[in-house]
């Protein structure tokens, strides 16, 4: 029995001493296996950062990218096998940095070119984070706006942070494995050579010698190179204006008496004129319709500086009479205000001659001091400002219809003390705005009021999400939302009792390229409609086609050429 029992008693304690031991190893084996899926991750973070191709015009992602040889990833090894220690480390944190931000102007670029059919301008587009916002708020909430960008913050954060962790991973694998990684980058080497060769690849587009890394960061350096310069080349051109010191007398001499209104028209490019059967049909009716109420028509085409957004720099290439085609040019445009000597501006030379000047800015809410300072506004009506008693229609706050039955209501049937003064207005439309949806229904201008007849409509119109469930429904979205500021437009124009009235209508740029496609360029339309004939009789030399729709044929300005033109022909000298 005691031996037994003695037995008895090595068996149970056998058995408690073997549940930490089958316990430890089952932590080891997690550990374990947790490090190699880690190491993979990193390794594939790392080649990721390294194969991933520089988006451009037309490109097209692809996994069979990750099938090629980066000779960045050949330097990185030969890099963590030539240096120990702090090296090392220091090395792996300064490459990981280089990585990640390289990945993250990646990620940037592939968005900018989605839109704005551009890529990325570190020096400057990282101002754009703010409008972008106001942009996702008006157009989708102000909950999934603040959503969307702290999860794009997050994203590329993120990438900014593991890409060092995953390269120093990759570092310590390699000190590991010194003879095999060895082996790995004199076997790379060779077969990286021999592809650069023979020009080896798995298409055309991906070489399988990469070296796209580098290449996007010499792109990026360029970049902020030709930036800089770019200060001391624009300010000369700043400099240079033939008009600044034109004397009050000589300005507009042939507009003198008349109401002067320039109506930029959301995303109203050339696109919508040669695609859209909406935007067709507003065309051919709006002349028809002109014609009969006793207007006169002619149309080209200017080619604006920005594509898909970011409107302000046609805003102000029109009115400035320079390209204005950065962030950094247009804020060093603004800054010439504070230099008690600003560019002089198409509203500043009304203003000069002897006109009210005005801007109507339905989707702003904020105060907007560059409007007087630079611009030369006496006044600027915003979604404050304009009395909008209705619903809001995708990212418009108020329909275009309501925009200028305000402005009418607010300028045109002013009667001061005195008589009013002829205005100048400058005056954005944006029904037409991404996303193009709800679309407002246009009323009879008597039962507009404070725009509370248009509560009426809400609900009705066809969501968002429907119109963003294909491509299909959003190109006939735009072209139906510009058809419709189109139709507000002439509308207008035929119910006006302003018999003295000129108006410039035109885009500002192309819509973003789900609708303009791949390879779009920047032209969008320009009309100048007037009932008196002596308006168009002063630019007959300009060639511009008859009607509301310009030709394929019809003359193709650079934006920035406008005023000065604009300015020459109906001066002193008017008719050039």
């Amino acid at each position: 029995m005691a031996g037994r029992r003695a037995d008895g008693g090595r068996r149970a304690g056998a058995a408690v001493t073997s549940a930490p031991r089958r316990s430890t190893s089952r932590r080891s084996t997690r550990r374990l296996v947790t490090g190699h899926v880690l190491t993979a991750l990193a390794v594939l973070l790392v080649w990721v950062a390294l194969v991933a191709p520089n988006p451009g015009v037309g490109w097209t992602p692809s996994p069979l990218a990750l099938l090629r040889i980066p000779v960045e990833a050949l330097v990185l090894v030969a890099g963590l096998l030539l240096l120990r220690g702090v090296a090392a480390r220091s090395f792996t944190v300064a490459v990981g940095l280089v990585l990640g931000v390289l990945l993250v102007v990646r990620v940037l670029d592939a968005a900018f070119l989605a839109t704005l059919y551009r890529t990325f301008n570190p020096l400057t587009d990282w101002r754009y984070a703010g409008s972008a916002t106001d942009l996702l708020g008006d157009s989708t909430g102000p909950v999934t706006a603040v959503l969307a960008v702290v999860a794009a913050g997050l994203l590329l954060l993120g990438i900014i942070v593991l890409t060092p962790l995953a390269v120093r991973r990759v570092g310590r694998v390699v000190d590991r494995h010194r003879t095999g990684a060895t082996r790995a980058l004199v076997a790379g080497t060779v077969v990286w050579v021999v592809c650069a060769s023979l020009g080896l690849g798995v298409r055309a587009e991906l070489p399988t010698a990469s070296s796209t890394t580098a290449a996007l960061a010499t792109r990026e350096v360029t970049t902020v190179r030709d930036g800089l310069h770019d200060l001391d080349v624009f300010a000369a051109q700043v400099a240079v204006d033939p008009f600044r010191d034109t004397a009050p007398g000589d300005l507009l001499t042939a507009l003198r008496g008349k109401d002067v209104v320039v109506v930029f028209v959301e995303s109203y490019g050339r696109v919508a004129v040669d695609e859209s059967p909406d935007v067709a049909r507003a065309l051919t009716e709006g002349t028809s319709g002109l014609q009969a109420a006793g207007y006169a028509t002619r149309s080209a085409w200017l080619t604006s500086p920005t594509f898909g957004g970011i409107s302000w720099l046609a805003h102000s290439t029109l009115q400035s009479g320079l390209w204005v085609s950065s962030q950094q040019r247009y804020d060093q445009l603004l800054d010439t205000a504070s230099t008690g000597t600003p560019r002089l501006t198409l509203a500043g030379a009304f203003a000069r001659a002897g006109w009210r000047t005005v801007d109507v800015i339905p989707a702003n809410r904020h105060d907007w001091p560059e409007g007087r300072a630079f611009y030369g506004y006496d006044s600027v009506h915003d979604a404050r400002t304009l009395g909008y008693a209705g619903p809001g229609f995708g990212y418009a706050p108020m329909p275009d219809q309501y925009t200028l039955s305000a402005f009418d209501r607010l300028e045109l049937q002013r009667r001061p003390p005195g008589g009013r003064q002829p205005v100048m207005a400058e005056i954005d439309l944006v029904t037409s705005h991404v996303p193009w949806a709800p679309l407002p229904r246009l009323l009879d201008w008597s039962a507009i009021g404070d725009g509370s007849a248009f509560l009426a409509q809400a609900g009705r119109a066809t969501p968002r999400e429907v119109v963003w469930s294909s491509p299909e429904r959003v190109r006939t979205a735009y072209g139906q939302s510009v058809a419709y500021s189109l139709d507000s437009v002439v509308s207008f124009l035929r119910a006006t009792r302003d018999d003295d009235l000129v108006v410039v209508v035109l885009g500002d740029h192309q819509p973003v390229s789900v609708v303009s496609g791949d390879h779009a360029g920047h032209d969008v339309p320009v009309s100048i409609v007037a009932r008196d004939p002596a308006v168009l009789d002063h630019i007959s030399s300009w060639g511009w086609d008859d009607g509301l729709r310009p030709g394929p044929t019809a003359p193709l300005w650079p934006m920035d050429r406008f005023r000065d033109r604009f300015l020459t022909a109906y001066g002193p000298t008017a008719g050039g």
